[in-house]
């Protein structure tokens, strides 16, 4: 039965077994796409392993305006699909817990990586992204952290934040799941009414036809993709979009044309009032 700690200490009082530690870090609303991780992180550490699900809603990455306080919630629920995925615990803990003093005054920066595309569009995003993953790595001690790569940037800024600052941890990314509408699988996706969630899927097609045109170079890829959003933009409803960036997968900085090795393909935009973001990997040329 997956066990439901809810402070350090009672996670750290659970036996912890011989084999490797692996953590899934989430916001909660669990789908299938954190299912997916679940089952890759116990697959990862074997039936002599222990996995741990994180969901803490962490207020440090909402912006003002953004949706907090309708941010789905449904522990009960997401405690059924953990166990059902594998998980040995689920860490469920407080604000206060979390954060014992308040906001915390000393952060993790995310650098210039963080500026960029959701950086810039979300001011200090991942400086609150980048904090809570490092005290969640602190209070669970875990050997392996898996995260899905529909996140593509926070994916992203964390390996980067574990190799700078020498976290003794392995992150592992896990390729997208989506629904058969091709939509990328995501909590917010519960938001869109019935004629949203048709706008909704031009982002993907926008991506799978961008990377269709990838054998004529980086500038083509993104031809390709706008050429949808723009059609898309004047759906009923429309998609608003706010970026689309072909950009270096280990860094975020825009690919030249003549680039080798594999980039990111993202984008955002609102469809209704709904935030949603997408992305997919594309390989150019020899792998560097």
């Amino acid at each position: 039965m997956t066990q439901l700690p809810r402070t350090a200490d009672e996670l750290l009082a659970l036996p912890r077994g011989e084999g490797e530690r692996a953590v899934v870090m989430t916001m909660g609303a669990l789908h299938e796409g954190h299912a997916a991780l679940i089952r890759t992180a116990r697959d990862r550490v074997g039936p002599d392993g222990q996995v741990v699900v994180t969901v803490f809603v962490n207020p440090l990455q909402f912006g003002a305006g953004e949706d907090l306080d309708r941010y789905p919630r449904t522990l009960d629920a997401d405690l059924v699909v953990a166990e059902k995925a594998g998980a040995d615990a689920v860490f469920a803990p407080s604000t206060d817990e979390v954060y014992p003093g308040g906001e915390p005054q000393v952060r993790i920066t995310a650098g210039p990586m963080g500026g960029r595309l959701e950086g810039a569009s979300r001011p200090g995003h991942f400086d609150g992204v980048l904090t809570v993953v490092a005290k969640l790595l602190h209070l669970t001690r875990p050997d392996v952290a898996v995260f899905g790569q529909k996140d593509a940037q926070q994916l992203a800024v964390i390996t980067r934040m574990v190799r700078d600052l020498n976290f003794p941890v392995e992150i592992v990314g896990v390729g997208t799941v989506r629904e058969g509408d091709n939509v990328a699988l995501s909590s917010r996706n519960r938001y869109l009414s019935g004629v949203e969630r048709v706008s909704a899927g031009e982002l993907s097609r926008a991506l799978f036809t961008g990377r269709q045109a990838a054998s004529r170079g980086p500038q083509a890829v993104v031809r390709a993709a706008r050429a949808v959003l723009d059609h898309a933009a004047a759906m009923e409803p429309p998609v608003v979009l706010d970026y689309l960036a072909l950009v270096d997968a280990a860094d975020f900085t825009d690919v030249p044309d003549g680039f080798t090795g594999e980039a990111v393909l993202a984008v955002a935009a609102k469809v209704g009032s709904t935030r949603l973001i997408d992305n997919v990997r594309i390989r150019f040329g020899a792998a560097r």
